[in-house]
């Protein structure tokens, strides 16, 4: 039991960290001729990380301190950025000086950058290692638009797809479909927030409320019977909202949107100790699955949507997600109905693991609704 204890306080204390979303950067290029113009935005609090840009410590990173280590900034970045066409390297020069520019998750340091080839022959290779030494999970989310083209085309380097091929005709409707589909699953999988909002809903499926007590549920069908309304209203409920957000239906502020989700999760796992609502999840998930979804909605925007295919990247992302969240439920359900009847089940998983759980949810809605950063 201490060990078991244990083992989920360690687990939950390392969240913090992932309070906010995993460590990305934003290029956009566009083919001009020969010329390949590079918008590139990079998180000061990454260059921060790896140049230690806040000389006095203060916490607070200054134009005047960003600006006298532009050129620091500007090599650094141009180290972990290699472009070619038919074998031929194209050299990557300043275009136009450092500029700062605001996003959702804080303030990124901008690159106008322009890459001279000699020609643009079937596609520009690209090479990318930001940040890859100190943070595997970092991804750089790319723009290509290519000569003459309408839209733009998303793709994503990550630590094991670094070198990819921007090809100068756009991807086939399958690509596009397969690449979001792929980015949804990879969303619901690193985004701890959402996962532990369905988990707090899903740790008393396996179980029923009497006499204000917890007792093992007295089938499998039951529980699955719960598990699929849970599922289904937080599925159906954060359909809606993406497809809404991603269209520019409704829009909501994103400080609001994600200090919602931090309390949804501490309301989900506080009524795990008292039963309150527990022949309603499916209700809660529904209610706190609009908010979700409006959290998945940024998480697609931050990828980007190709204008000519936004019904496919809409629906592969959902896709994606559903099929990340099926992942989750496939695994967690089995292994909860085999314990549901010790002690350790129903103390340590479900009491002592909901508790914990809204603790770290509190820290992430100080984070988000204050903009307490905290040392996490």
């Amino acid at each position: 039991m201490r060990r078991a204890l244990l083992l989920v306080w360690l687990a939950l204390c390392a969240l913090p960290a992932f309070a906010h979303k995993p460590s990305d950067s934003y290029l956009t290029l566009r083919a001009e001729g020969r010329r390949v113009a590079i918008r590139w935005d990079i998180a000061l609090r990454d260059l921060d990380y790896v140049l230690q840009l806040d000389r006095d410590g203060n916490g607070d990173l200054t134009w005047g301190e960003v600006r006298t280590r532009a050129g620091e900034i500007e090599k650094y970045a141009a180290t972990h950025l290699a472009a070619s066409s038919g074998g031929q390297a194209c050299p990557i020069a300043e275009a136009a000086p450092l500029q700062l520019d605001r996003h959702s998750d804080g303030t990124y340091a901008v690159l106008s950058l322009a890459a001279a080839c000699q020609s643009l022959q079937q596609s520009l290779h690209l090479k990318y290692s930001l940040l890859f030494d100190v943070d595997p999970t970092h991804r750089g989310l790319v723009q290509w638009i290519a000569p003459g083209a309408a839209g733009s085309q998303a793709l994503v380097f990550a630590a094991d797809s670094a070198e990819q091929d921007l090809t100068l005709e756009g991807p086939s409707a399958w690509e596009t479909l397969r690449q979001y589909v792929v980015e949804g699953i990879w969303h619901i999988w690193l985004g701890y927030d959402h996962i532990l909002f369905l988990l707090s809903l899903l740790l008393p499926a396996v179980l029923v409320h009497v006499q204000k007590r917890w007792e093992a549920a007295p089938s499998l069908r039951k529980s699955l019977w719960e598990v699929l309304k849970v599922v289904t209203a937080f599925t159906l409920a954060h359909s809606i909202t993406l497809s809404l957000a991603v269209l520019g239906i409704v829009s909501l502020p994103s400080r609001f949107v994600e200090s919602t989700i931090a309390a949804s999760i501490i309301v989900a796992a506080l009524n795990n100790l008292r039963g309150t609502i527990e022949k309603r999840r499916w209700v809660m998930a529904f209610v706190f699955g609009l908010i979700h979804g409006f959290g998945f909605a940024s998480a697609l925007a931050d990828l980007g949507l190709p204008q000519g295919a936004l019904a496919l990247a809409l629906v592969g992302f959902n896709l994606g997600v559903e099929v990340g969240q099926a992942a989750i439920v496939i695994v967690f359900v089995p292994i909860a109905f085999s314990l549901r009847r010790t002690r350790l089940y129903r103390r340590g998983v479900l009491t002592v693991g909901s508790v914990l759980i809204s603790i770290v949810a509190a820290y992430w809605f100080a984070q988000r609704a204050f903009d307490f950063q905290g040392p996490f």
